[in-house]
């Protein structure tokens, strides 16, 4: 069978050799060539990854040698390796900022919501920035399948990443900690588009959290992340049954594209017990609403993403003033 598509591809491709000129194989490759770009460039993210995975077992095998070095823990001295590694690539890929940094306080508890992107690069960047400039460490929470991926145990032991209840989640932020969740998760991952609406469907567990460990949640929102990966958009229904029934996610990844990245901190929401979690989620996701229509412009395009490496335009506020 291989054999005579072989056969039949060398005519076709001889045929228009001969009488049109064109070197077929090479002009099929230049036209396909963007395509296939597209759709390998999230590797670099897995790659960076696995780095990660190299870096941390470096540090948890050496650190007798290195905790000497450094005077101290494997994991601590790890971090700051690793966050200054993604905190590079977020600079020179993305020229990724935080704007608003000054209002996350420095000793109190706090619970972190953002938006999800198809791939959440901007929360690796935005952890790592956050671990620089005040040497605390983001505990995230992550969704179950990652926790069976090879390597993942040491990334999720030494970065603090969680499949998270509602129990566990307090108890961490009760210690003091810092918490990052997206309610809209793999779901808003996978099925989000470039309009930025959230996906939330009727979760009620970071509220809950919230509530239970009587802390204040600030929103966060990375302006054009939609624009540096996107899942593809036909076969919408295939995908959602797909994923419904294996909780997985199937939908191809696309993109890489060096877009420019800012996270936007928005004000904190603090504690309210008179709260129920339903009027705490409502509150909560008209916040991380509002900061999406200041700072995003939709449907996100790409192009502009690109063009404002070089130039950021006036905000809709500062449009408006």
């Amino acid at each position: 069978m291989f054999s005579i598509l072989s056969s039949i591809w060398q005519i076709v491709e001889y045929t228009i050799v001969d009488y049109i000129d064109v070197d077929f194989t090479l002009w099929l490759t230049w036209l396909l060539l963007p395509l296939l770009i597209t759709f390998l460039l999230p590797l670099i993210i897995a790659v960076l990854l696995y780095v990660t995975v190299l870096i941390l077992y470096v540090y948890k095998l050496h650190r007798a040698r290195l905790r000497h070095a450094y005077e101290l823990d494997w994991r601590n001295a790890s971090r700051s390796v690793v966050a200054a590694v993604w905190d590079a690539h977020g600079w020179i890929w993305h020229g990724y900022e935080v704007v608003g940094l000054e209002k996350i306080p420095e000793n109190e508890s706090v619970l972190f919501v953002y938006y999800h992107g198809a791939i959440p690069t901007d929360l690796y960047y935005f952890i790592s920035k956050v671990f620089l400039s005040n040497s605390k460490l983001i505990h995230t929470v992550a969704d179950r399948f990652l926790f069976k991926v090879p390597g993942w145990s040491i990334i999720s032991d030494a970065l603090k990443v969680i499949p998270g209840t509602v129990q566990t989640c307090s108890a961490i932020l009760k210690e003091g900690n810092m918490l990052a969740i997206s309610p809209g998760g793999v779901y808003e991952a996978q099925f989000g588009d470039s309009y930025y609406r959230l996906m939330w469907k009727k979760r009620l567990g970071f509220a809950k959290v919230a509530l239970d460990a009587k802390v204040s949640i600030i929103p966060i929102f990375t302006k054009n992340i939609r624009e540096a990966f996107r899942t593809i958009s036909w076969g919408r229904r295939f995908w959602l049954r797909l994923y419904a029934a294996t909780r997985f996610p199937f939908v191809p990844i696309y993109g890489g594209f060096p877009v420019k990245l800012t996270t936007y901190v928005g004000n904190p929401i603090p504690y309210d017990g008179n709260l129920t979690p339903e009027e705490l989620r409502t509150k909560v996701a008209t916040a991380l609403e509002e900061l999406i229509n200041e700072h995003q412009n939709v449907p996100g395009s790409i192009t502009r993403a690109l063009f404002e490496r070089v130039y950021q335009p006036p905000s809709k506020r500062q449009h408006q003033l």
